[in-house]
Order: C-alpha cells, then structure tokens, then sequence
C-alpha cells in the first residue's frame, strides 16, 4: 500500500463544495455551427477561437449562477473528452476517419467523422500543449470560483492499445510503454501546477471497465489484462500527482462510458475499491450511482478519512428531473458506510463527452446542476454550496 501521510484529516484541500460537477457541457448551437465553418474554411482559427472565448465566458458565468464554486470551460474547445489532450502530446497522433455510429433506442444510426488515436513514437509531454493556455482562460475569468481542469487519466492510453500498435511505433514491450506514460504525466501536473491549476480532474474509464467481467475478457484478448493491472495504473498515478504543488485538489472521475447517451461497462465498484480510495493519492473520486450498473453504496467502507466521495446520483444521459426526497434518501444509505461530512452531490457524468453531447436540452442540464446545488445545501448546509 503506497505510503500516504496526507490521509490525515485536515492536511487534504478539500472541494471549493459539496456540490460539484465532472466538467463537459451541451455545446451550444453557435459554437457547432462555427466549428463547421472553420472546417470549411469559412472561418479563421483566430475567428472561432474568439467565439469559443465569448461562449466560455458565458458558460462559466451559467456555472456560478446555479451556484456552483467549480467551474470548468465545458471543455468547449475539444471535440472529445480524451483524444484532444492525447492527441496534442509528442508521439501521439490523431487520424480522422467516416465511421458508422449504430442506432439505439434513443438515437438513429447514422455516419459521423470521428478521429482514431495512433502512437508514431516515444510518448512524451508537450511543453506548448494547448490546454495550458485553456485552462489559464478560464482561470482568468472564474472570478472568485476556483478553475478546474480535466484531462484524460494515463491508464486508458495503456489499456486501449495492443502490444502490436506500440511495438509498431518503436516500443519492446507494454511495461515501458506505461513508464514514458508515467513520465509525460508527470510533467503534465507539473505544468499544470505551475499554470496556476489548484484543482486537477483525471477523467478514468479503465478501472471502471476492470469492474466489468465483459471488459476484462476484451482486455485479455488485446494483450494488455493482468492481475496487477489496477495496481500498476495507481502507481502511474501516484507518480504523476507527486509534482502536484501544496494545495492542489487531485480528483478522478470513474465513468462507463457517456456518448450520446449510451453506455460501456456495467458493474459495482468493489473489485478496485480498496486500491482506489486507499493506494492511490487522491483528494475525490467522482463516482457514477445514477443506475443500478454502478452497483451499491457499500465500496465506500474503504474510503478513508479526510478523502471525499462524490456521489453521481444526478443522471447526464436523460433529461428526466431526479427527485430531492429520492436523493436525500440515496445520500443517507451512502453515509452508513462513510462520514456524510466526506460525500459530495454531482451528475455522474459530464453532459457532452463528445461533441455531439448526451440526449438533453440545455435547459435540462442547468436545471440538474441547480439541483445538485439546492439538494446539498438542504443536506450540507447553507455553506454546502
């Protein structure tokens, strides 16, 4: 178990709040039809940037007016919640491809451009990578809320690829591989942190996909699954946060997948959630609990003191209103196996992973966020939110 004095009470930041939010928003209107301008050469890139700006700007004053103290640029700028980051690191690079996105119950079927994630060579931190100069906008503008940013976890860059497509761009094996991704994250929160970043977000589907049995058996097949995975990608982690300055909050977001709507993996959190709350050097874990897949309350007996839960009672894939009454009641079966002074009230996702954005109005989505706020400052306090 990693050595981790900081478990103390009161040596951890702590949330700005007891309600929070995972960071992406239903991009409006505006900025998708500029977006397809600028593709068509009908825009300039300083020319779509100075629209992203305005509607950041809004975005993040909606984010205080429902009272939140976190706020995010809605990752605006980014056409998907990972691949925008990866893709802008050295040895990385993205390829844009037609691909058919199959219909479900709540969408039709249909062709989109998406962009598929390639290794070229050595994996490395990219001191000009472009979410600096985002993040720092946003700091800019949060005004007396405190700026969070988000960025893909380093284990789904192990998890997602074959031996075959590293060794193709120059690696010997899958353990080195995850090394030089440990190193380009660690100089990733270092740059952060010396960027101003006091509240960092690592977006994490791959220990989420290790509670799923079906996943597990894919990963297997790709030549990437072992024992000690979970624990492998907690030491990555620790590693990377280690440069963190004085302060700096450190969450993760454990998702099951978000596009439009839909879902990956399904399953209870107790297959990782030792190593989870007590290997791995985090301030909060954002936790998905909007549906019977996340599986019940009782993985937060591990989680130790001074550390928060977030809880993901608020759904982001539909736009139907939760109930307060519903949500206390959830709240309370959460806090018979951890202090209700370490749980937090949030979505349990963010609102558009993807560009396209999930099956709910924009209307919907602030309303749910009001939510969250009004539902902890019954549960919490005045002060809560």
């Amino acid at each position: 178990m990693a050595d981790d004095s900081r478990n103390d009470i009161g040596q951890r930041p702590k949330l700005p709040s007891h309600a929070d939010h995972v960071g992406s928003l239903l991009r409006p209107a505006e900025l998708k039809q500029a977006r397809e301008r600028a593709e068509a050469g009908a825009l300039s890139g300083d020319e779509l940037r100075a629209i992203e700006d305005r509607l950041i700007e809004r975005a993040i004053g909606s984010q205080v007016e429902v009272g939140l103290r976190t706020v995010t640029d809605g990752e605006f700028r980014r056409l998907y919640w990972h691949l925008d980051f990866l893709g802008a690191l050295n040895g990385l690079s993205l390829v844009r491809e037609q691909a058919m996105i199959p219909g479900t119950a709540a969408r039709s079927s249909g062709f989109v451009h998406r962009h598929r994630l390639q290794v070229t060579g050595k994996v490395g931190w990219n001191p000009q990578h472009p979410f600096l100069d985002h993040f720092r906008f946003v700091a800019a503008h949060a005004g007396s809320a405190l700026a969070k940013q988000t960025i893909p976890a380093p284990a789904f860059l192990h998890f997602r690829f074959a031996p075959q497509a590293v060794a193709s761009a120059g690696y010997r094996d899958m353990d080195t591989f995850l090394a030089d991704i440990g190193d380009t994250y660690t100089e990733a929160v270092r740059a952060f942190g010396a960027a101003g970043c006091r509240y960092l977000q690592l977006d994490e589907t791959t220990l989420a996909m290790l509670c799923d049995p079906a996943q597990i058996e894919q990963a297997k097949e790709r030549g990437v699954y072992r024992e000690r995975l979970a624990r492998d990608y907690a030491y990555i982690v620790n590693r990377a946060l280690s440069t963190r300055p004085a302060g700096m909050i450190a969450a993760m977001h454990l998702c099951r997948g978000n596009f439009r709507s839909t879902w990956v993996a399904a399953g209870g959190y107790e297959p990782v959630a030792e190593v989870l709350f007590n290997e791995i050097d985090l301030d909060a874990y954002f936790l998905e609990y909007d549906s019977e897949r996340a599986g019940g309350f009782e993985p937060l007996r591990f989680l130790p003191k001074g550390k928060t839960a977030v809880l993901g009672l608020v759904t982001s894939k539909t736009g139907t209103m939760e109930r307060k009454d519903d949500l206390r009641r959830q709240i309370d079966a959460a806090a018979k196996y951890a202090s209700i002074d370490q749980l937090a009230l949030s979505p349990q996702c963010g609102f558009a992973s993807t560009e396209e954005g999930n099956n709910i109005t924009e209307a919907e989505q602030w309303a749910k966020l009001r939510l969250c706020v009004d539902v902890a400052r019954e549960v919490w306090g005045s002060s809560a939110a």
